[in-house]
């Protein structure tokens, strides 16, 4: 009796537990469609200014990443960041590049990437632009910390993620906005760094994952019919 007991709550504890799991990917899938929604509407939208520094306080991951944004001002290529990159091209570094825009405000630029070769400023000589630069890519978040397991470290100048706010600090920069702008495909002098590969396609199986956990809800249902019908 006792085991019968035990089994049938096993039974329904699973039901419950699978069942739950399915609404959960069915949300998921709901917000993953809205998701994908508003970044092919962004991307395809033609560019706008980038934020001025008073609509700061208000950008939000949803309600405005991979906006398409232009912006226009110089380089400040000594103070570049390397950040660790893993793109469809192979493994490299992306190149973050202040530019500083007409009312002296810094805007954090993925200029795009580059491949370890081509790490050293010196290689790529040809990108270095000293006058005023026009630049059209997508408005991103920021990414503080790092990566999993994989923390920056501003003291060894080892970055994995691109973390504006630490970032602008390791770089001495002052009035830098709260997001960078990944750079379109525009072509740089002398072929580095590449942009244009920002992903913006995202993966959407919740539907298979909801039918999984609702087929095995509807499993641990049965078992507990099971258990109950040979209850004495």
């Amino acid at each position: 009796m006792a085991k019968r007991a035990f089994l049938l709550g096993l039974a329904l504890t699973g039901t419950l537990f699978f069942a739950a799991l399915g609404i959960w990917q069915v949300e998921r899938r709901t917000w993953k469609l809205a998701l994908i929604e508003a970044v092919d509407e962004r991307v395809q939208a033609p560019p706008s200014a980038v934020p001025a520094r008073t609509k700061w306080p208000s950008i939000t991951a949803r309600g405005d990443e991979y906006r398409h944004v232009t912006a226009q001002g110089r380089w400040l290529g000594e103070r570049e960041t390397l950040v660790e990159a893993v793109t469809e091209i192979g493994n490299g570094f992306w190149v973050i590049t202040p530019l500083r825009l007409p009312n002296g405000d810094i805007l954090l630029v993925n200029r795009g990437y580059v491949p370890p070769d081509r790490a050293d400023p010196r290689t790529r000589k040809a990108a270095t632009a000293y006058g005023d630069v026009r630049v059209t890519g997508l408005l991103r978040i920021t990414e503080p910390g790092g990566r999993l397991l994989r923390p920056n470290r501003p003291q060894d100048n080892r970055w994995y993620s691109r973390d504006v706010a630490a970032i602008a600090n390791a770089r001495r920069l002052t009035n830098v906005a709260p997001f960078f702008v990944d750079a379109d495909s525009s072509p740089n002098p002398g072929g580095w760094p590449r942009g244009g590969l920002t992903v913006t396609t995202f993966p959407n199986n919740h539907l298979l994952y909801a039918l999984t956990w609702f087929g095995l809800a509807m499993l641990s249902a049965y078992a507990c019919v099971l258990a109950m019908r040979n209850q004495p």
